[in-house]
């Protein structure tokens, strides 16, 4: 068990010791050259059941491990960093941080897991990774949550993350990060003083002077060389998925619209939709009554 398990260990009061996840990486290729995509991987490696979890734009894999560690009884769990997150490869050339990129890695690292098929988790960011692969023709994905997003990512919400993407503050000690981090992410709702402090430890590395996100500032070149001026529609993305799709919605998002998200239901493949109250962008799984219904979605298959 790492010391970050173990704290999480003795923070939550549990009585016996969680699984302890296995940290791997698997070589990709970019428009640019090779790089490492780091993944924690929970559960029976042997297990032929993989479920991809795969976080949002600045976040990590990590956000998971609530999650995973109620799935794990069921799947091999895999939580990717995506590139320039978390314990992956920061990309040399920045406008490369593109979701093709994203996609193509996503899957190679299912190829490395050696399985034909995989049920999909994905928050924003790795929301729109799974519908652009779930879209395919023989996608591997059978089964999708897509945790506050879809086919309308409305241009609000980009300005709004557009504000603090990209920035390197460097702060003088974990709790001055953690302060930021609750500043910034205050939509994921009213999380508790030990949720918080998972998300900051996992969320930090040090650096001269103190303590700098982990994730690399250049993600968001691509964004400032074509701002966007209108919202992002890729409605002909979703229509094409075929498989059983739950939409998870914070209440107050301001990305996924509820009058998006009700179509969504209508339309493709006529997603089932659940929503979090007094949640805005995006619910972070951590709870129960969060992770209950996606696990009884996922698990219908049986």
């Amino acid at each position: 068990m790492s010391l970050l398990d173990h704290l999480h260990h003795l923070v939550s009061g549990a009585s016996v010791p969680p699984a302890a996840p296995r940290q791997h990486s698997v070589q990709c290729i970019g428009p640019h050259g090779l790089h490492r995509i780091a993944y924690t991987e929970w559960g029976d490696p042997a297990n032929p059941r993989v479920l991809m979890c795969v976080h949002g734009l600045t976040r990590n894999g990590r956000d998971f491990d609530d999650l995973a560690r109620v799935m794990a009884q069921h799947y091999r769990v895999i939580c990717p960093d995506v590139a320039g997150r978390g314990h992956s490869a920061w990309l040399p050339v920045k406008d490369d941080y593109q979701l093709p990129t994203y996609v193509a890695d996503m899957v190679t690292l299912i190829a490395r897991l050696d399985v034909e098929s995989v049920h999909w988790v994905g928050t924003s960011m790795g929301g729109l990774i799974g519908m652009l692969l779930a879209c395919l023709p023989d996608t591997p994905i059978r089964r999708l949550v897509l945790n506050d997003v879809g086919p309308l990512v409305t241009l609000d919400s980009i300005q709004r993350i557009g504000q603090y993407v990209g920035q390197a503050p460097v702060f003088p000690s974990v709790e001055a990060a953690e302060a930021y981090i609750r500043a910034v992410s205050e939509p994921f709702g009213q999380l508790s003083d030990a949720q918080w402090r998972h998300l900051t430890v996992t969320s930090i590395r040090e650096v001269e002077g103190g303590w700098a996100m982990r994730y690399d500032p250049g993600i968001a070149e691509p964004f400032r060389k074509s701002p966007l001026v209108a919202d992002v529609d890729l409605w002909s993305v979703y229509d094409a998925i075929t498989c059983p799709t739950l939409v998870v919605r914070g209440a107050e998002s301001d990305l996924l619209l509820r009058e998006t998200a009700v179509q969504m239901g209508e339309r493709g493949p006529r997603a089932r939709l659940l929503e979090v109250p007094a949640v805005g962008h995006a619910p972070m799984l951590m709870d129960p009554a969060q992770i209950e219904p996606i696990r009884d979605f996922l698990l219908e298959a049986d």
